[in-house]
């Protein structure tokens, strides 16, 4: 499983010219599942996501998690993170799950967020969504449950 969090001052996912979800400060999370992700993947990315410490102290250091600035997350699903262009330039996306397991896993992200008591928005899981942020920073983490970065 992939994720790509962008801390953020805003963002919102539109469908259509019609608003979906916003978020004011937080993560604004893309994910991506592949046909080898297990529940232990799932639970590596949200714990992640819940624990990373990138928002500002008193001292200007980044040493603040989501949950103690009182943060949002936005979540969109995105498949092309999976997308591999060592082979020429067209992106070959045959690591990217089916589209059932990845709602599937997709689903499970989100609930186990709000489990744990996260205010968590969406985007619509398959749609061709416009994505708009203001990223704060600008700070950009890429996770990967293999651990390959």
């Amino acid at each position: 499983m992939r994720a790509v969090i962008q801390k953020v001052k805003k963002a919102k996912v539109e469908i259509d010219n019609k608003l979906v979800s916003e978020i004011d400060k937080g993560f604004l999370v893309f994910v991506a599942v592949t046909d080898s992700d297990q529940v232990k993947d799932i639970d590596y990315i949200t714990k992640k996501i819940e624990k990373l410490r990138v928002f500002y102290d008193d001292d200007g250091k980044m040493n603040l998690s989501l949950d103690k600035v009182g943060g949002e997350i936005l979540v969109v699903s995105q498949f092309t993170l999976y997308g591999d262009v060592r082979k020429g330039n067209r992106p070959s996306f045959i690591r990217s799950s089916n589209g059932d397991k990845a709602k599937a896993y997709y689903d499970l992200v989100i609930q186990r967020l709000k489990d744990d008591g996260f205010c968590v928005k969406t985007g619509e899981f398959g749609a061709d969504m416009q994505v708009s942020l203001i990223n704060d920073g600008p700070c950009t983490i890429q996770l990967d449950s293999e651990r390959i970065y």
